[in-house]
């Protein structure tokens, strides 16, 4: 079953994903200049002990699978995934309610 979009439709799903792209970018911002701020600190204040590469390194993941969702690489997480689970849960809800008619 393909949902067909009227053009309202189709420019307000391009805003969100354009929302999207735009708050990854700004994460990854954030990540580079926050990790960047770190390293100075971590080699200024304690050069014989380094801790910068544990938030570098546990952010970054989170930076990685924002993107890979944001510019849709991993399919279990992109619209079609999203748009399966409404209409299975939509048809689900629908047998529950007949079931007791």
């Amino acid at each position: 079953m393909e949902i067909k979009y009227n053009e309202e439709d189709k420019y307000y799903l391009a805003k969100k994903k354009v929302e999207n792209i735009k708050g990854f970018y700004g994460n990854l911002a954030a990540f580079i200049v926050v990790n960047i701020v770190l390293l100075v600190i971590n080699l200024w204040t304690s050069p014989d002990r380094l801790w910068f590469y544990w938030p570098l390194m546990w952010w970054g993941l989170g930076v990685l699978f924002h993107g890979l969702k944001v510019f849709e690489v991993l399919p279990t997480l992109g619209k079609d995934w999203e748009e399966r689970k409404i209409k299975e849960l939509m048809e689900k809800e629908k047998e529950n309610k007949n079931k007791w008619q």
